[in-house]
């Protein structure tokens, strides 16, 4: 394959403390891209502590701006530092877009990739009017320009959505794993325990996996819940949370893959996501998960078969399941066998490496 210039538009790269499972995903891409030999750059908004621009495993990082004035700035540096210099432009699109289709019409080859559509998450953590605005105005108009441009996601669930807006031309790449599947299900922990991983923010719904916990707590006195994370819910959330609960704050990638090992199961309530890249990542250490039946958890989690799903909104179903779970050691320990041989499918090699086949034209 020719060497390729490629320039990634994302509103965070993976050093920004706010970076999520998107950065993951975005890093993990492209410096499998940038070590086949091919030119790679991220523009991307600064933060505090940041370089304006430093290369990391193989990829060139610039930062502009902020958070909200990367979407100004990164179309005058395009204008005067990418214009004609550069093959393929992917504009990734989170929640907000660039607007590329405006000013990419130099001859490079455009992509977007979207990991899932705002929707719900609009209500969760934007202020009303903004919130209304947004949900049923903003993201549909924004995304209305992209139609015709060829779009990469990474699950059936936000095709769906996609296709329902107009999109003409939808891949699925799904994500990968930093870590070879364990080979065989692990000792877990003596005390019936749980896992929550995500950002303890209002849309990652960190108060649902409490309330889920303490329906467990009153089934299973004995059990408790492992909190990884950090943000600007965790002093609330740190006072309403029964006994049995630790908060272990935001761990090293070491620490966190421990959790997922030593808990029985991983609680994920979610308002919808892409993927849900830590449901793959605890099926790797053979722990189930149990979440919300949402867009993108109905892909990751194969429902009776590597975890299970329940009605999304509602804790107290979802802490039944995971007590009920816990009790049944035969149907659990079944499906953290199935979690091994299902994270087995994937490696972030196989989504690299048709990521590229894609803007090289061979998808």
């Amino acid at each position: 394959m020719e060497t390729r210039s490629v320039l990634v538009m994302n509103w965070r790269d993976l050093g920004n403390p706010a970076a999520g499972g998107a950065e993951v995903y975005t890093h993990e891409v492209l410096k499998r891209i940038a070590a086949r030999g091919h030119e790679v750059t991220l523009l991307t908004s600064g933060f505090r502590g940041g370089r304006h621009e430093e290369v990391l495993d193989g990829v060139r990082i610039l930062r502009v701006g902020d958070r909200f004035s990367v979407y100004r700035r990164a179309r005058r540096v395009y204008r005067d530092r990418f214009k004609a210099r550069v093959g393929v432009v992917v504009d990734e699109i989170n929640t907000r877009p660039f607007h590329t289709p405006r000013f990419v019409d130099d001859g490079a080859s455009l992509f977007a990739l979207i990991f899932q559509l705002a929707r719900e998450f609009w209500f969760y953590e934007t202020p009303f009017p903004v919130s209304v605005i947004g949900r049923y105005f903003l993201e549909e108009r924004w995304l209305r320009a992209y139609r015709e441009v060829p779009t990469f996601t990474i699950s059936p669930s936000s095709r769906q959505d996609l296709i329902a807006l107009g999109f003409r031309d939808v891949i699925v790449v799904p994500p990968g794993l930093s870590r070879i599947p364990l080979p065989a299900v692990p000792e877990k922990e003596e005390r019936p325990t749980l896992a929550f991983v995500g950002r303890l923010k209002r849309a990652k719904l960190p108060d649902h996996a409490l309330r889920a916990f303490a329906r467990v707590r009153a089934q299973i006195p004995e059990s408790r819940l492992w909190i990884v994370g950090d943000g600007y819910m965790r002093p609330k959330l740190e006072r309403e949370a029964p006994e049995g609960v630790t908060f272990l704050g935001r761990t090293s990638e070491g620490k966190k893959f421990e959790v997922l090992r030593r808990a029985h199961l991983l609680l994920f309530p979610a308002v919808r996501e892409g993927w849900g890249l830590t449901v793959l990542e605890a099926n790797s250490q053979g722990t189930p998960a149990v979440g919300y039946d949402v867009p993108g958890l109905r892909d990751s989690i194969r429902a009776r078969e590597t975890g299970e799903l329940v009605p999304a909104g509602n804790p107290e179903v979802l802490g039944d399941m995971a007590a009920s779970l816990l009790v049944d050691v035969t149907a659990r320990e079944r499906m953290a066998r199935n979690a091994l041989a299902w994270a087995s499918k994937f490696s972030w090699d196989r989504t690299a490496e048709s990521f590229l086949r894609r803007i090289a034209g061979k998808v």
